[in-house]
Order: C-alpha cells, then structure tokens, then sequence
C-alpha cells in the first residue's frame, strides 16, 4: 500500500505547539541559567548513560537492522524536516515508547517489542513520529528543569512543601501539554487522524488479540461522552481531581483533541503554507526523557 504524505519544509516547533505548551515553554525559557546547567552539567553524564544502556540492552534499528521501522523513522523525519536519531527496540511486556536528547548530540527513540505487536505499520510509525515531536521541541530539558525546581523546592521545610505543591501542579499540566504537541507531531507525520485515534485506542483497552475487534467510532463517541462530563460543575471537578497528578492525558481526551485539531485551519494552512506536496511513503509490513 502507497499514499502520498505532504512533507513540511521548514517546520518550526512553534508552528504546532499546543497554546499551553507554547506559554508554558516561554516561561521556562525566561528562567536565568537553568537552561545552560542542565545542558551543560547533566547532558554528557545522561547521554552517555542512556547510549551505554540502549547499545548493551537493545537492538539498534538500521538499514540491516529491522529496516522497515528504520525507514518508517526516516519518512516521519522528512515529514517533520528533522535530522534522525537513533531508534531502538527494546524487549518489555509493556507497550510504550520514550525519547531522550539533552544537548542535541545523541537523541535517541526507544520502541518496545509489545507496542510493536499491538499496532498497525502506520499507528508504529505516529508514534515513532510523536517522539520525535518531543525532540524538535526540545521538550527534554525543559522537563529536566522542570523536575529539578520540583525537587529542591521539596527539600524545604514548612513552607518549600507548598511551594513544591504548586510548583508540581503547575510543571504536570504542562508536561501534559507537551504530550498534546506530540499528538499533533504525530499528525503532521501521518496525515490522518483516525491512525492516531486508533492508536490511543488501543493503548486504553487494546491487546494484540483484541486490537483488530475495536470500534474507532464508538471511541470517538466515547470521548464525546467524557466531555458531557464537563456540564456540570461536579463532573468538572472530579474530571479535574483525576487528572490533576497525571502525566499524561487520560487517551479519550488525547483523541478528541487531535480529532478537533485534524480539522482546524491552523492545521490546514501548516500543510499548505509549509507543504510540499507528492512526498511518496510506502508502509511497510508489520514486523529529558519522556514516554508515550
């Protein structure tokens, strides 16, 4: 099966941040010298570490090496105008992914087995594509930062208790923030929505013997049902309870956002005004740091 992909030339991260991604972000940046000492002080001991642990551990995609998921790695970073990064796969009975990059210098994207078994070749490669929005985000030392401001605020007495609180409320939504970026990220590479719905389905209720039974539909329908929720001032309050620790969206609410962003004008005119058009893809047999 072939499709035809638009391919974004000159995509800049901010072009599709979330908006609460996009403030937070900037409020990060404003911090003075945080940005610099994570880099420059954690980057070589957290690069070194994780290549050392990826290379003894997993299997390093490549053009030899599992090549279907290397070219699917390759199409995602034309997409997106990105240069690659090393991607491998990991034995693990949990299905997840999660990307690395601190100084720019060795980012990698790591696949486990079992998200490789439970998905179709195009939801592997949204996903594949949503890490990689994590690193043209450079959502890794902002997350880094983020956690190192949680953590010595924790280290005070009475009072830094609080501060940490707030600090991590505030830190969590953000970071859940990021993951509505990557969905997007996720988007852009792949051009249709549903694939990226379908794969939020199947991370809530799938299995790879229940995966191809499930209804996109119905989960949509779903989704919308979540958002009654919202119409009264309790449902609001117990939605906002559940999630408030979270690091991540609940997935019903990751698809619905992505389904509203599919028919937006900002993500229209990102395909024309960045597009360019007739990009080829084949998909291809089924075969700080952060995680899907």
């Amino acid at each position: 099966m072939s499709f035809s992909k638009t391919q974004l030339i000159g995509l800049k991260a901010d072009q599709f941040r979330h908006p609460l991604d996009l403030e937070a972000t900037k409020a990060l940046k404003q911090l003075p010298g945080f940005d610099l000492m994570v880099r420059n002080l954690l980057g070589p001991l957290a690069e070194q570490f994780f290549y050392l642990e990826n290379i003894a551990a997993s299997v390093l995609v490549g053009e030899t090496q599992l090549p279907h998921l290397h070219q699917m790695l390759l199409e995602a970073c034309r997409v997106l105008d990105l240069e690659p990064p090393q991607m491998y796969v990991r034995q693990h009975p949990v299905p997840n992914a999660y990307t690395f990059a601190m100084r720019g210098k060795q980012p990698f994207v790591v696949l486990h087995t079992s998200l490789i078994e439970l998905l179709t070749p195009e939801e592997i490669q949204a996903v594949i594509a949503h890490e990689l929005g994590h690193l043209k985000c450079e959502h890794g030392v902002y997350l880094t930062i983020a956690n190192i401001i949680i953590l010595a605020a924790g280290q005070l007495p009475s009072w830094g208790g609080l501060i940490a609180q707030s600090l991590q409320g505030q830190m969590l939504q953000w970071v859940r923030c990021a993951e509505f970026t990557c969905d997007r990220a996720a988007l852009l590479a792949i051009q249709d929505s549903r694939v990226v719905s379908s794969l939020l389905m199947k991370l809530a209720g799938g299995s790879p013997t229940l995966a191809p039974q499930l209804n996109l539909d119905a989960f949509l329908a779903q989704a919308r049902a979540y958002d009654d929720i919202s119409s009264s001032q309790l449902g609001e309050m117990l939605k906002e309870a559940q999630t408030a620790t979270l690091t991540h969206p609940v997935p019903v609410l990751r698809a619905r956002e992505i389904d509203r962003w599919a028919t937006s004008k900002d993500y229209q005119n990102l395909l024309q005004n960045n597009g360019k058009l007739g990009y080829n893809s084949k998909a291809s047999p089924k075969g700080g740091w952060r995680n899907w």
